[in-house]
This record gives structure tokens, sequence and C-alpha cells, in this order.
């Protein structure tokens, strides 16, 4: 079972042929209006609405959160980014199977650039490992290590209503083991009579007993999710608007409410597209997350271009099947691109007049 198909190799990299090529993102949006979210600023004008206000899961978009998080904690010393942290505590949140081989792929390539010293690598890249390469089980270590209310309060802080809280998301992957056999329709029933408040507070047993116990994860491996499981935890997954994270990625372009300390470390984390030279050509700066599921593709990014325009653009697609989420994640660049820097597509977004 591969939930996530982690979108983490940030592209961009201009070149002569994207503008003359298709549009398969946008003309899914369009042909599919009731599955899809978009919006869309340049320069303080709204050149697109659609479904702005509809809450739908983010998948690893959210993490965008964590990563201001850790950003404010390190501006404010509460902890020092270039800490170590043993491998050995991150991995008792690996899943295996369940990320796409985002995890180990991050690992291989610290051990590649030897940033891994004694088993053990830094908070920052721990950090940038759960941007760049979408890893869970780095998220799910700094969650814990800054604090689910901390990070969820920043919504508030930035005027965000329309969200539901995070929480230990990955951890609950585990409430669909069946290590006793038991009918799936029974481990489903049990999960569907679940509140929100009580799927949490599952949730969060779980993580404890991952965090303190090596041996629990023993039972359950290798996770092993029917397509109906996967479906009723893609429900339940913190959910919240495009416009709402437009509005965060706003802030974020324009270097609001943040201290600079802040910003400095942001940059390092959220902002890599950035440390390619080419981008640096046309960019003044960037920052992305997208995150994906069985059943769902979102993202979030922001740029500041060298012509001075600034835009910020989301969009969430849901109710997707395995072959849509494969084509689509593969012109997201390509998409991203246009909206940045070719005129005519600002344009053709605009004239369509989503709401």
């Amino acid at each position: 079972m591969k939930y996530v198909l982690p979108l983490a190799v940030f592209f961009f990299l201009r070149n002569n042929s994207f503008a003359q090529s298709q549009n398969p993102i946008l003309d899914f949006i369009s042909t599919h209006k009731s599955s899809s979210s978009l919006f869309v600023k340049r320069n303080d004008t709204v050149y697109a609405s659609l479904n702005a206000d509809k809450m739908m899961p983010l998948a690893s978009t959210m993490k965008i959160m964590v990563a201001i998080e850790f950003s404010k904690q390190a501006a404010h010393q509460v902890f020092d980014p270039y800490s170590m942290v043993a491998l050995a505590d991150l991995n008792k949140y690996y899943l295996p199977n369940t990320d796409g081989g985002a995890h180990p792929a991050w690992i291989k390539v610290m051990k590649n650039e030897n940033k891994i010293k004694n088993d053990s690598v830094s908070l920052l890249n721990i950090a940038r490992g759960m941007i760049i390469f979408s890893s869970n089980a780095n998220t799910e270590y700094l969650m814990d290590m800054l604090g689910l209310d901390n990070i969820n309060n920043n919504y508030r802080l930035l005027g965000i209503k329309h969200f539901t809280p995070l929480y230990y998301y990955v951890s609950a992957l585990m409430l669909y083991q069946n290590p006793k056999k038991i009918k799936e329709e029974k481990i489903l029933k049990q999960i569907r009579g679940l509140n929100t408040d009580s799927y949490k507070k599952a949730t969060a047993m779980i993580h404890d007993q991952l965090k303190y116990n090596p041996e629990y994860k023993n039972f359950f491996n290798p996770v092993d999710l029917t397509v109906s499981m996967q479906q009723e935890w893609n429900s339940r997954l913190p959910q919240s608007t495009t416009r709402a994270y437009s509005r965060i990625a706003e802030i974020l372009n324009n270097r609001k409410i943040y201290s600079n300390d802040t910003y400095l470390i942001l940059t390092q984390i959220l902002e890599t597209v950035m440390e390619n030279p080419a981008n640096r050509q046309w960019l003044d700066h960037a920052g992305m997350k997208g995150g994906s599921t069985m059943f769902v593709l979102t993202k979030t990014m922001y740029a500041t271009l060298k012509s001075g325009n600034r835009i910020e653009l989301s969009y969430f697609l849901e109710n997707l099947n395995k072959d849509e989420v494969q084509q689509l994640s593969q012109e997201m660049n390509n998409f991203e691109l246009k909206v940045l820097t070719d005129e005519a597509m600002i344009r053709k977004i605009a004239a369509l007049q989503f709401e």
C-alpha cells in the first residue's frame, strides 16, 4: 500500500517550450469543478476562485504549518536547529510501504551527502526532509517535538478560520491494522463510530506507543490497507481551503507577521527551489509544498519574480483515481510555471470566471 506519491522534487527551471504545451491541470479543473478547488492571486488581485472556501483534504501540503512552527521556535532559540537526532528516533514513526519510498530516499541522500554523523542527522535536515522528500516519519517526529497545539495556533495567528487541526495522521494508519484477522467491515464500523475527538485521541495513544514501545510496531508490519480503509483514512485527514492556504502563502511571500529570523530559517526549509542557480535568475524567492494520497492532489506555492510580480497559488483536487493521480502529478510543474510566467495563462484563468 503506497498512499503517498511524494511530490517533493521542485523543478521550475524555465525553458522555451513550456508556454506552448497543453494544460492538463487546468483542463481537469475546468471539467471536474465539483472535485476541484483553485485560488490564484497576483499582485493582490484575485484571478481565479473556484470552490475556494470548500474544505478539502490537505495531504502533505499541511506540512507547511509544521515548517512555520519549526522556524519560529528555532528563531526564538527554543532549540538549536543544528542539534543532532538519532535516526532510530525518526524510524520509530516510519511505516514501510506507506510513503512511496520518501523516507528511505531521504536517508540515502543524507548518507550520500555525508550529513549523517554517528547515525544522527540535524534537526534542520529533518525539517528539510519533511518538505523536500515529504518524509512522514520526519513529520511525525517534528509534530511531537514542536507540539500540536503550537503548530495549530499558527492558523489563528494568521487569521485562518477554515481548517481542521493537525493531528498524528501517520499514527492514524495503525488504527486500520488487523493483527487478529478481524473482518474489514467490523474494523471500518468501529472507526466510523469514532467522533473526531475520539479518533484523534486514539491516534495520540498510538503515537505514544510508537514513541515509547519499540516492539509495538512489530505486531502490525507490514502496513497493508484496503482501498476502503484508505478512503476512510483519507476522509479523516486535516482539511482546509485553497483560499486559506493562499492567504498563508501570501503572508510568507510578503514576509509578514513573522520575524526576519524566522524567515531566515523558513527559507532553508520551504524555499529550496531557490537553491538551483537557474531559478535565482528569474525569482527573488519562492516556496511550495504539495501532497497526494490515493485520491487527492494538493499544492500551495508562492513566488516573487525578478519582474516584481507576486503570485500565490493553491489548488486541491479530490475524488481522483490512481491513473489521474499519476498523470496529473506529472503536469503540476508545467502548470505552475505557466501561472508564474505566462500572461496568456493568466488571461485564460481569468476568463474562465469560475465563480
